[in-house]
């Protein structure tokens, strides 16, 4: 890939920028007001292990979305070319396990540091998430002719709920 197809964001390339920038806010901003990242008794307060369990949550996300998509998997919201349609698997629970996935880590790290500007952040997340799945959306809806039934009966972001 070239650097005017970066420039032109023919593939979604500006998104992948911009989620690299919300994800490292997420994990920096404990730093902004804080909240304690360092704490005397970690696996005691239940604020540590709530958030814990959200990240050990968010990451299994990750990884059963990544593992779902195979050869599909790519950085950029635009489906490959040679790409096929994931209906099986965790993704006929949610359509996009990879983005609720490290949207349920950033809540439960905003959780496990106890910062206010990290759930900011991870709200500032979800949010970007559902932007970029509504344009990645599109680009599926145009590629596979199966995907706007898929879409009608699976929730985009928040299994059985959004």
């Amino acid at each position: 890939m070239s650097a005017s197809d970066w420039l032109r964001n023919t593939r979604g390339e500006w998104y992948v920028v911009a989620q690299a920038g919300l994800m490292a806010a997420v994990l920096c901003a404990p730093l902004l007001d804080g909240r304690g990242i360092g704490r005397s008794a970690p696996f005691r307060d239940p604020t540590v292990i709530a958030g814990g369990t959200l990240i050990v949550a968010g990451l299994a996300l990750l990884i059963l979305g990544s593992v779902g998509l195979g050869s599909n998997l790519s950085p950029f919201p635009k489906p490959k070319d040679m790409s096929c349609l994931v209906e099986s698997g965790i993704f006929s629970i949610v359509r996009h396990p990879i983005y609720t996935g490290i949207t349920v880590c950033a809540f439960g790290w905003s959780l496990a540091s106890n910062s206010i500007a990290a759930f900011a952040a991870a709200l500032a997340l979800l949010t970007f998430f559902d932007f970029k799945a509504r344009r990645e959306e599109r680009w599926l809806e145009a590629k596979f002719p199966g995907y706007a039934a898929y879409k009608a009966k699976v929730k985009k972001l928040i299994p059985f709920v959004y």
